[in-house]
């Protein structure tokens, strides 16, 4: 009976220490100067954050740019090395695995034209040549040229346009690149 006690007692034991040192411990430790910040995600970002779950960027393009010593991500200026806070209010989180494309964590800095991102989600090659990054016609309407006179169309290279129509991007392809742009790093009060 006394065994049973102590086994008992064991088991307790090791799953107060568990809790102590992977819950209360962290919180206390945590520096509390450092204070959280609201990136206010719109409407616009969690519609495009669940088309860009949806059309499988997650399988080509990552969004952790690894430290600097860990690979040519800096070199590459991508920015600074992805911190736990970027990720606070993406829901899935998605890191990636792979790099076909690259990195978009910071993409919002980097590139931060509407202008370039729709006409990049349109046909890739228009701005980057020999990419190998589909396009996603389907995010765009064509129409003709004199249809929807209070809507401009992208301003696609001559060898991309197709004559007597125009291109213009949907809500989903609006709500994408507001998602895209919203990838930036560089918030006030977390620089290095």
């Amino acid at each position: 009976m006394v065994r049973n006690w102590i086994l008992l007692f064991g088991i307790i034991a090791v799953f107060a220490i568990a809790m102590v040192g992977l819950t209360i411990l962290p919180k206390l430790v945590v520096d509390p100067r450092v204070e959280a910040v609201d990136y206010g995600n719109t409407f616009e970002i969690v519609q495009g954050h669940a088309i860009y779950v949806r059309e499988g960027c997650i399988y080509c393009h990552s969004m952790q740019v690894r430290p600097e010593g860990f690979g040519a991500d800096f070199e590459r200026g991508w920015g600074r090395a992805s911190e736990a806070e970027d990720y606070r209010n993406l829901t899935p989180h998605l890191l990636g695995t792979m790099r076909t494309g690259p990195d978009l964590s910071n993409i919002g800095s980097r590139q931060p034209s509407v202008d370039w991102h729709m006409i990049h989600l349109y046909q890739p090659r228009a701005v980057s040549e020999g990419s190998i990054m589909p396009p996603y016609p389907w995010l765009f309407e064509v129409v003709n040229e004199t249809a929807r006179p209070n809507r401009e169309g992208l301003s696609l290279p001559e060898e991309y346009r197709i004559p007597g129509k125009k291109v213009i991007p949907t809500d989903e392809a609006r709500y994408l690149v507001a998602f895209l742009l919203s990838l930036n790093q560089q918030v006030p009060g977390m620089e290095d």
